[in-house]
This record gives C-alpha cells, structure tokens and sequence, in this order.
C-alpha cells in the first residue's frame, strides 16, 4: 500500500509538469525555431520592421548586422536580433 500511496501522491505533480511543457514550454521552442528561420532566411530587398518600429528595405547583409534603407538614402544599421518580422511585398 505504501508504494501505490506514494505513486499516488507524485501522479498531480506530473501532470503538473506535463502541462507546463505543453502549455509553456513547447510553444516557446517553436516560436524560437520559427524565429531562427525567418532571421536566416533575411535577403537584400526585404521589407521589415524591427523591434523599434522602424519599417525599411533591406540592402546589405553582414554576419549579424543588416543595413537597412528607411528613408531615399538614409540608411542604418541594425543588428539581426532587431528585426521584428518580414514585411509582404
């Protein structure tokens, strides 16, 4: 009786946990992944937006900067992690 009291007592503890990582943690993984691909697959001409809520058109890409185009010649730059999303065309 003691071990099935035991098994008993740690059973919501477990589900407690289960949903943690369903609830959490997994969909935090995936928005971290999907996050990652759309940070590599970042090209010359694409419209963004950052963090800050600067909108402009990507034209250089560096190892972890980008440079981007917000107003006719006014360029800045910026590092990958600050972009936001990819703007639709």
């Amino acid at each position: 009786m003691n071990s099935n009291s035991a098994l008993m007592q740690m059973v919501p503890f477990l589900l407690m946990i289960a949903i943690f990582y369903f609830l959490i943690i997994r969909p935090q993984q995936k928005q971290m992944k999907e996050r990652k691909v759309m940070l590599e697959s970042l090209r010359q001409g694409d419209k963004i937006l950052t963090n800050a809520g600067i909108a402009g058109t990507i034209t250089a890409i560096r190892e972890q900067e980008i440079e981007v185009e917000i107003a006719k010649n006014v360029k800045v730059n910026f590092v990958k992690n600050a972009v936001a999303t990819i703007l639709k065309n």
